[in-house]
């Protein structure tokens, strides 16, 4: 049994928030729910965790996801001690807690200034969230595992005022695009990088 990644956000941000609705297939979040997202293997174990998690607090399922070797799953409410009770049991239920955790890492930081015009468009092409015009600033954060990046991007939205382009939550790295002003820009930055190496967890 592993428990890859699991976090807790607060307090879901207004341009996360709206992304995250889109980009998830089952319930839609709105600002200013708390979620919690685990990823488990083996991979079915997420059904019988899921379970638990609804059953035991008033908990909403966005996500319900199962891959060739991890299931994925997210909760939220707008109560945060309700999705923190929630994950706790549900882990419980399977002989996990939050310490089980794999350590999550930033792999990489790229920042470009003064985007072209025709760098922006193809960013734009698959992006999901807010647009990437030209001459703005362009940071792209990698983390791993994966579903980090999700924390990764609300800390940023909340720390400044940036334009959240897109997320990209699964695979071997997870990517954050965010947009907007050199110092805007550099203040995101640095609150979603502490925010994912702050989070304690079991060197891989």
């Amino acid at each position: 049994m592993e428990l890859r990644s699991y976090f807790l956000i607060d307090s879901m941000q207004p341009q996360y928030a709206a992304l995250t609705g889109v980009l998830l297939s089952g319930d839609v979040p709105v600002e200013g729910m708390a979620e919690v997202l685990m990823e488990l293997a083996p991979a079915s174990d997420v059904y019988e965790v899921l379970d638990a998690a609804l059953k035991t607090t008033d908990v909403r399922p966005g996500l319900l996801r199962v891959e060739r070797e991890f299931g994925t799953l997210e909760i939220h409410s707008f109560f945060q001690e309700a999705v923190l009770v929630a994950g706790r049991e549900a882990l419980a239920k399977v002989n996990l807690s939050e310490g089980d955790r794999r350590k999550a890492e930033v792999v990489s930081v790229k920042v470009v200034s003064n985007v072209d015009a025709y760098e922006a468009q193809l960013v734009n092409q698959m992006g999901k969230g807010g647009q990437l015009l030209k001459g703005q600033t362009l940071c792209v954060i990698e983390v791993t595992p994966a579903a980090y990046v999700m924390l990764a991007a609300n800390e940023a939205e909340k720390a400044s005022s940036i334009t959240l382009v897109h997320y990209q939550p699964s695979g071997q790295y997870g990517r954050l695009y965010i947009s907007g002003t050199d110092s805007a820009v550099a203040v995101a930055r640095d609150a979603a990088v502490q925010a994912v190496n702050s989070l304690s967890g079991r060197a891989r």
